[in-house]
């Protein structure tokens, strides 16, 4: 629950981090401009969510928990350094090692920043609101547990949790929390008949692909404003959900949240969790760099990138990028890219 205090001050602090970096970029409006802007700016034409990138500390080591435990498949191993992808992530002097796996038909980029490198995964609860997780579904949850049991895999989650069947919009689905070596929380997911989509029902594999990533947020509507409204996903579902189910699935005494779910045209969902209760999550380090091991990106594609920066300008959406940018090559699938934070500091990839 948030207190009056924190109301007045979020919108303010939000508001003076914007102008300040609007200022710096030399093009800071007048609030009453802004304001108008922030109205009248379209959403962005969105495509697709194309893929999740997480940044790891150890490459060979993360590849083959990925691989050998998660059944994902390498589709390319490049190295990318220069002054193009220092601004498009952030960092000076990048040098950044990029694998990217497929599974089913989602992708997932690891990223290990061979210079300079970042910090160490903080300890993390599933409230705190640097926490994101990508949901794997499983094709039996039962075997999908008792396989990363076999192979040490660390738990999040207490076991398995089944959701109540009052919970009209989850019950019957199945879900556990456990992490990779660096610390980053996974998730695996099991649909019950007339649940999910039906590409979700198959039995030829266990692993069959990733059907939303999710991200802690602390203000629903303040994020719908850039997920929504500037970037154009779409809502597609909702849920309140709370019990012991809950709290043991995200070890979180008195977990209470609210769920919405958006979707692009395709790709994976993006499903906020704003947690109604318990109120201790901490917010995201207000230093925290894309060579930071708590580090995630979701990258989105769009037919008009220049729309997606008027947009985000308008919504003030903090940049990591100075401006879209223009990356030689296609080492990594686009020529264009602006890096932007939402709300809570969860990084969005928007390319061209």
């Amino acid at each position: 629950m948030k207190t009056r205090h924190e109301g007045v001050c979020r919108p303010i602090h939000t508001l003076l981090l914007t102008v300040g970096v609007l200022a710096w970029l030399g093009c800071s409006p007048p609030l009453a401009a802004a304001q108008t802007a922030a109205k009248s700016a379209p959403a962005t034409a969105v495509q697709a969510v194309d893929s999740l990138a997480v940044t790891v500390s150890d490459m060979d080591r993360a590849v083959a928990f990925y691989t050998a435990v998660l059944s994902f498949q390498i589709i390319h191993d490049v190295e990318i350094k220069g002054s193009a992808y220092e601004r498009l992530f952030g960092v000076f002097g990048a040098h950044i090692r990029v694998v990217r796996l497929q599974l089913g038909q989602e992708f997932v980029d690891l990223m290990q920043f061979l210079a300079p490198r970042g910090r160490l995964m903080p300890v993390t609860r599933s409230n705190d609101r640097w926490f994101q997780h990508m949901a794997i579904i499983v094709s039996d949850m039962d075997a999908a547990y008792q396989h990363l049991r076999a192979n040490n895999v660390a738990h999040a989650s207490t076991a398995p949790q089944t959701i109540p069947a009052w919970n009209k919009a989850a019950g019957g689905i199945r879900a556990f929390y456990f992490r990779d070596p660096d610390g980053h929380f996974l998730e695996i997911l099991w649909f019950p008949s007339g649940k999910g989509d039906e590409r979700w029902h198959r039995k030829d594999a266990l692993f069959l692909g990733i059907d939303h990533t999710a991200i802690v947020v602390d203000d629903t509507e303040a994020s719908l404003a850039l997920y929504r409204d500037a970037l154009g996903m779409r809502v597609v579902g909702g849920s309140e959900n709370y019990g012991p189910e809950q709290e043991r699935l995200n070890n979180v005494f008195g977990a209470r949240l609210r769920i919405t779910t958006l979707k692009a045209n395709s790709g994976p969902a993006v499903e906020f969790l704003e947690y109604l209760s318990p109120g201790d999550g901490r917010p995201m380090p207000v230093d925290t760099r894309s060579n930071d091991i708590w580090h995630w990106h979701i990258q989105i594609r769009t037919a008009d990138p220049m729309q997606s920066e008027a947009a985000t300008r308008a919504r003030r959406a903090p940049w990591i990028s100075p401006g879209t940018v223009e990356v030689a090559g296609e080492k990594l699938g686009f020529t264009r890219g602006l890096m932007v934070r939402d709300p809570d500091g969860h990084a969005v990839l928007i390319t061209n």
